[in-house]
């Protein structure tokens, strides 16, 4: 007979059990929760508080695992009382009970049993709020994660010292104390735990040597294989009070035949010279967990050095299409798997389960996570939108993804928080298929299993199209022919010689030496089997591919070049080969400009541009730009200089040829073109100048003291004042700061050297100029010119901005002020931008002597023609140069700035602008040229600028004949030549 107070309140909750009944569950399930309600009624203190009724019987109804603890453990109903199970969780206050735990536990009995019920009380609280939905699916698998990484600490903590008393503490042979580091691999590294999920771990130290104990030393390699034994029972033994977490080290190099613990050097000898591609693919998720001394320094050195490994491991630099076949045949076992123990009601591992997405996700990581770094992030749901942004998912479907991962991560609790059992199989009891209904929001399973298979479609559609193989029998039933015979040199030199004749070759034997001269090139011959195979296949698809194009010969002649640069790095043709629209674009482009072939054969990288149409073809404007970069460098440790240069040189090189690819595309027109490349040119300025900053904030402390920002900025001159650049065009510059002149930096309160301002910002702009024009194996980021400074190539490389303005009011020349004309700042301080605007429009704002101003434009002008122009009969009749040639591009030029300088005196609105365009427009709208005129100027400047950018993507000089020369440009060129002739010569205004 019951007799509790509780006892008696149970005879009025004969609801629960009618609830539960009304929900649908069979007999012996009411019965089972009867049992449990009774066995909680024999403590009298065990009282269902009236508000809660509903979420307790929802929790309680769904899990028998906390039906037990609740009943075997009375702090736990003291915790739901005072309602701590209903409060989320933090790491740490995972890491102060566990520490709690070592503090207090006298042996190693008290430790493992105490670890044990603490763990199994945080499992009831993270259950109750997962299935309450007090908790969404990340937080619960973030709590997860933090209560096994601060079990694996604590165990650390509790038995490192106690080895150590025994044995001394590990040392290398320099005398540095050595940590054992636990790297925490798949869900616990991505913090992704599922409520009863094994813990897969990897045990590394950085150095050999041995610990300082007096009477048993041990080498390190003992010491810590010592350590990781003890640490492994604590947490993985069954007792009474059940386990921590099961522990599984298969991971570690060589696997189970593989020593516990590794030295860095030997993982980094394992991983270089045996690691799989399934490694790669393991290590996407490495985290390190915990360490023996995780409080000190040296075991903060020792994880950056340990991540700096196992990156270098699992990405490379560039687009990694070498790994496609290794990840093709893990997706084909995973499908085998699949059938071969039939695990469609699976949500982990069966079709459009789990696993399937994880691996949708981690193959784009392990392909282009060397490259776009910000895909170095172990958290699916962090980098499925990052894929869709880089557009390796069609648009929508990262969020379908996230949708049908949290419902199956959801579904995979309900399942396991049931018993505590380690399955993700849906179960064939109709009890607790109702229970996971029940937990997802469902009222019967009938309408839960529908919305699951929708997600799972989802998720197997996606899954069967990733790095799907290219149809190869589709892609030979649309050949014109079968070109491999060629490459193979299987038939005699008139058939090849016909075949390439079919194709449309304009010069078949021609285009038949080119593929000998191709074959014997020592990059061939002395290629590795795998890339031998992989051209096998390339060429033909290549030839056939080339009899699209206008000119297949003159195409294939482009092309060559590239293949010889890849043959040794065959990856870029497996790229090429796998994705088909990129040979597509290689073709095209190759065809269209040899500008553009000699880039892609320079820096192979840049294949992966071609990858996407929609990326290719798509002109940013600056603000994508700026965030383009800074997303692209993120992950690059500020104080890497040489990475950071090679990530500026190869975003530099992406966006030169999208933008080449736009303009032979017809896409963009001219003046599109130029703000592109001068948008392109400013982030990089930017970012430049805020990385030498950086630098020299580091080394010295700040100006004045004032760490807002750097007072400087950078002026373009030329073709970037003028927002005019066109492929490959160098960089004029001008630095200038706003410091104080007898200024110091304050590095001396921050313990640093200091510097006077002026020798800070000298640095910085040499820090600057090294950032541009170092030559690297991928280039120079700009060819940088700075001798329109003032004083030129004897002045300071930095000026500040009172001296720039008494150089140009009283001893610029006034070729110099023409250059002003084109001066506009393009990175720095907004405010020391402005304030040079002001000087720059009261400098030309000066009223001239306008017969002295015409005379020295003139001059100089002459002296530019004699020394640059074509035409030295100055007649133009054999040829022109369209840039310095009378009537040419600088006559143009010059006419604006004259312009400026003679009447800005009286029109301050010609100074507004820096670009000949516009400066045109505005000398119109003032009356100081005729629409007509303007008209004229207008249209030859962009006629002959659009005609030089043509001729720069097709290698051809400036300089053209003038029979090539359209009666249309030899019209614009007289025209041009007839105003200068009357502005200057004839002295009409």
């Amino acid at each position: 007979m019951l007799s509790s107070p509780f006892a008696c309140y149970l005879k009025t909750m004969d609801t629960f059990i009618k609830e539960i009944q009304q929900q649908g569950f069979s007999h012996s399930r009411q019965a089972q929760y009867q049992r449990f309600l009774e066995s909680l009624a024999a403590e009298p203190e065990n009282v269902i508080p009236q508000e809660n009724r509903a979420e307790f019987l929802h929790v309680t109804s769904n899990s028998e695992f906390v039906q037990q603890q609740l009943c075997r453990n009375p702090q736990l109903w003291q915790a739901y009382l005072d309602g701590v199970l209903f409060k989320q969780g933090s790491r740490s206050d995972y890491a102060q009970g566990c520490q709690g735990l070592v503090a207090s536990s006298e042996s190693l009995e008290d430790f493992n049993t105490g670890i044990r019920k603490f763990r199994n009380q945080a499992m009831v609280g993270i259950i109750w709020r997962d299935f309450s939905r007090r908790s969404n699916m990340q937080q619960t698998t973030h709590e997860l994660s933090w209560l096994a990484e601060c079990c694996i600490q604590a165990t650390l903590d509790f038995h490192y010292p106690r080895l150590t008393h025994k044995h001394g503490t590990p040392h290398n042979k320099c005398g540095e104390q050595q940590a054992l580091l636990v790297i925490g691999m798949g869900k616990l590294g991505a913090r992704e735990l599922n409520l009863s999920s094994d813990i897969d771990l990897i045990f590394a130290y950085p150095d050999n040597g041995e610990t300082d104990g007096e009477h048993k030393p041990l080498s390190n390699q003992e010491f810590f294989t010592r350590l990781g034994k003890v640490v492994i029972q604590s947490l993985d033994t069954v007792n009474a009070y059940g386990f921590v977490f099961r522990v599984d080290m298969r991971l570690r190099p060589f696997g189970q035949s593989g020593p516990l613990v590794s030295n860095f050097g030997a993982l980094e000898d394992y991983y270089q010279t045996q690691g799989r591609e399934w490694e790669r693919y393991a290590m996407i998720k490495a985290r390190v967990v915990a360490s023996s001394l995780s409080s000190a320094t040296v075991s903060a050195e020792a994880t950056q050095n340990l991540d700096t490994l196992i990156n270098q491991f699992t990405y490379r630099k560039y687009v990694d299409f070498s790994v496609v076949d290794a990840l093709r045949q893990l997706k084909h076992k995973i499908n085998q798997e699949v059938a071969r123990r039939k695990l469609l009601m699976d949500v982990k591992l069966g079709a459009g389960g789990i696993r399937e997405v994880e691996f949708i996700a981690q193959v784009f990581q392990l392909i282009r996570g060397g490259r776009d770094s910000e895909l170095q992030n172990n958290s699916l749901l962090q980098v499925l939108p990052l894929l869709e942004a880089l557009r390796c998912l069609p648009e929508g479907t990262a969020q379908l993804l996230t949708q049908a991962y949290v419902f199956l991560r959801n579904t995979e609790h309900a399942i396991q928080g049931y018993q505590d059992k380690q399955t993700q199989k849906l179960p064939d009891d109709e009890d607790q298929r109702l229970s996971i209904a029940r937990v997802l929001g469902f009222t019967c399973w009938q309408d839960f299993y529908a919305e699951l298979q929708q997600h799972q479609e989802c998720v197997k559609k996606e899954f069967a199209a990733v790095i799907a193989a290219p149809d190869e029998k589709t892609q030979e039933q649309h050949r014109k022919c079968d070109w491999s015979c060629i490459w193979q040199d299987t038939l005699d030199t008139d058939n090849y010689i016909e075949l390439l004749k079919q194709g449309g070759h304009e010069d078949a034997i021609l285009s038949l030496e080119h593929l000998e001269d191709l074959r014997m090139s020592n990059s061939v011959c002395t290629m590795q089997p795998i890339g031998r195979q992989r051209l096998e296949t390339f060429m033909p698809r290549l030839l056939d591919v080339l009899t699209q194009e206008a000119r297949p010969t003159e195409t294939l002649h482009r092309v060559l070049p590239l293949i010889k640069a890849v043959a040794r790095r065959s990856a870029y043709l497996l790229l090429l080969i796998e994705n088909p629209d990129a040979l597509k674009q290689l073709v095209r482009l190759a065809g269209a400009s040899p500008w553009i072939a000699r880039e892609l054969s320079t820096s192979p990288a840049l294949l992966d541009e071609l990858l996407d149409p929609r990326t290719l073809y798509h002109a940013p404007d600056k603000a994508e730009l700026l965030d383009e970069l800074r997303r692209s460098t993120l992950r690059i440790s500020e104080d890497d200089l040489e990475e950071q240069m090679f990530a500026l040189r190869y975003f530099r090189s992406a966006h030169a040829l999208r933008v080449a690819a736009c303009e032979t595309a017809k896409i963009l027109p001219l003046m599109k073109v130029s703000d592109y490349l001068s948008w392109l040119a400013e982030t990089l300025l930017e970012y430049a100048l805020q990385a030498a900053w950086q630098q020299m904030t580091e080394k010295h402390g700040f100006p004045d003291g004032d760490a807002s920002g750097a007072n400087f900025i950078i002026v373009g001159y030329g073709k970037l004042g003028g927002i005019e650049l066109g492929h490959g065009s160098d960089l004029d510059l001008v630095f200038i700061h706003n410091a104080e002149p007898m200024g110091y930096t304050d590095g001396e309160q921050r313990g640093l050297k200091s510097l006077d301002n002026q020798t800070f910002y000298i640095r910085m702009g040499q820090s600057i100029i090294h950032l541009l024009d170092t030559r690297m194996p991928s280039g120079q980021l700009y060819e940088v010119d700075m001798r329109l400074r003032p004083s030129g190539n004897s002045g300071m490389l930095v000026s500040s901005l009172p001296s720039f303005e008494r150089y140009q009011r009283k001893d610029a020349w006034t070729w110099e002020h023409q250059a002003l004309v084109r001066a506009r700042p393009v990175a720095g301080k907004l405010s020391l931008q402005q304030q040079f605007n002001d000087v720059r429009r009261s400098i030309l704002c000066q009223q001239r002597e306008l017969n002295t101003l015409r005379q020295d434009v003139l001059e100089m002008r002459n002296k530019m023609r004699s020394h640059l122009g074509s035409d030295k009969r100055d007649d133009g009749s054999e040829s022109f140069n369209l840039k310095q040639d009378r009537g040419g591009i600088v006559d143009i030029e010059f006419m604006v700035q004259y312009a400026v300088l003679a009447w800005a005196h009286n029109v301050p609105a010609l100074t507004q602008y820096t670009d000949n365009i516009r400066i045109l427009e505005s000398l119109e709208q003032s009356d100081l040229l005729s629409t007509q005129e303007v008209e004229k100027l207008t249209s030859a400047y962009k006629a002959f600028r659009s005609l030089g950018h043509e001729r720069t993507l097709q290698q051809k000089s400036k300089l053209i004949k003038m029979d090539d020369l359209s009666p249309e440009l030899q019209n614009a060129r007289d025209q041009v030549a007839d105003m200068w002739h009357n502005l200057f010569e004839h002295n009409i205004r």
